[in-house]
């Protein structure tokens, strides 16, 4: 690692927890906090643009070597990192060349935000190269791939984060701090889901952040004409995962998906296009509305929804339920049993203000205009603060594949019409011990 991060170190320390990269891991270098941490990017289109904005506005992180196949997106992007001042990096145009970038001994992380297909395999040789990986969601799109992830994360000890912003939003912040605090009483039940009419995005490829920047139209669109479960779950399922401790006192057990017909993205060709658009022949095979039932170890259930093929409002649809109350984003509302009137809904607000997270109370200002309405400064700055520091991601290996693993797990689930899918333990027993590690530290 550059700047003087000692590698062996922290392998030898990973090592010597006995259970790999489970353990909470905040005090393996405490006080290497000034580092400058050097990346390297694989994928610079719109998502990829927007974390090389966010490094490049931090005075600790230096990029080194940037890939993308689009010589307009890494034309760009490398201009974009020498008018912040630093050196031109190194450019990489071909595909494969991710090898080559996560061979280089002068990085200290990579950032993937290239097209789902090579997220995985991009991540483990992030971590076979000694380099944390900061994935992009999902991070996994077969059970294998998931598998992989973690089997890479715990011989190397290398950390690989899901950089998964929404965990990071200042309403599921504070509802978790709820959660701890035993507002809720007893956990019971969640929902959430990604209910976002995505049909402009998906038939236009030029639309989303602006032309050449390699929008969801380029690749996105391929999975709905593919494969029919549950292909973007983790928005959704990271924060619930952090509310129930999945994966830290308690894990999923098992799903069941089913999914409605596929209408909408045809309805939207009819409507706006008829015969003659481009897409008008295109069978598609992912349901409208998919619906997933998940039950864990702890007896919680959650529901977890993909709604984005039809015409409707954005909305995440989270819902947080235990034996003394409850809260709903769509109402923005909570009901605390002995706080509350009977029978009556309270604004959330004040509920915000109370428990609102020390991140936010201490960064806000610095998270303003970092995209996603502050989520994506924080989850940035997790990597980086745990790279300087030597220490795991707050969102590991496990998360990212028990997140990411609902996809196939939905898709076996519907093709065999609805019936039980079980979760795979990827964390070999060990969340049966794990402690939290996210929003533990008040830092990151």
């Amino acid at each position: 690692m550059s700047k003087g991060i000692d590698r062996k170190d922290f392998l030898k320390t990973s090592a010597l927890t006995g259970l790999g990269l489970s353990m909470a891991p905040f005090s393996i270098a405490e006080g290497k906090d000034d580092r400058t941490v050097s990346l390297g990017f694989l994928g610079v289109g719109s998502r990829g643009t927007s974390h090389l904005n966010g490094m490049l506005n931090r005075d600790d992180v230096e990029i080194k070597a940037i890939l993308d196949p689009n010589p307009d997106n890494l034309n760009r992007a490398l201009d974009l990192v020498e008018e912040a001042g630093q050196e031109r990096p190194e450019g990489y145009s071909k595909e494969e060349e991710y090898i080559d970038l996560c061979e280089r001994d002068d990085l200290d992380g990579v950032i993937i935000a290239s097209p789902w297909r090579f997220h995985a395999q991009q991540a483990v040789a992030a971590m076979e190269n000694g380099k944390y990986a900061g994935v992009e969601v999902p991070a996994g799109l077969t059970i294998e791939e998931c598998w992989q992830l973690v089997r890479t994360s715990e011989r190397t000890g290398m950390p690989c984060m899901m950089l998964e912003n929404v965990c990071y939003r200042r309403d599921v912040l504070a509802v978790l701090n709820m959660v701890r605090e035993g507002l809720f009483g007893e956990m019971i039940h969640a929902r959430c889901g990604y209910q976002h009419d995505l049909t402009p995005f998906i038939f236009n490829k030029d639309l989303e952040f602006g032309p050449g920047t390699g929008s969801v139209s380029s690749w996105r669109t391929e999975h709905y004409t593919k494969r029919n479960g549950d292909h973007y779950p983790t928005h959704g399922i990271g924060p619930v995962a952090h509310w129930l401790d999945i994966n830290r006192g308690n894990r999923f057990v098992k799903l069941t998906s089913n999914a409605t017909k596929a209408r909408g993205l045809e309805s939207h060709i009819e409507y706006y296009g008829g015969e003659d658009h481009p897409n008008e022949d295109v069978d598609w095979q992912t349901g409208d509305v998919i619906t997933t039932t998940i039950t864990t170890a702890n007896g919680e259930t959650i529901i977890v929804t993909l709604d984005t093929t039809l015409p409707r409002p954005y909305s995440l649809g989270f819902r947080a339920q235990g034996t003394n109350g409850l809260w709903e984003l769509e109402r923005d509302a909570v009901h605390i049993r002995g706080r509350s009137e009977q029978h009556q809904w309270e604004e959330f607000g004040k509920y915000q203000d109370e428990f609102d997270s020390i991140l936010w109370k201490k960064m806000e200002k610095q998270a303003e205009g970092s995209g996603h309405g502050g989520m994506d400064f924080f989850v940035r700055n997790a990597f980086v603060e745990s790279i300087k520091r030597g220490v795991n991601t707050p969102m590991d290996a496990y998360d990212a594949a028990s997140w990411s693993v609902i996809f196939p797990l939905s898709e076996n689930s519907i093709a065999k019409g609805g019936a039980p899918v079980e979760f795979p333990d990827f964390t070999g027993g060990q969340w049966l011990r794990n402690e939290p590690i996210f929003h533990t530290n008040g830092e990151y």
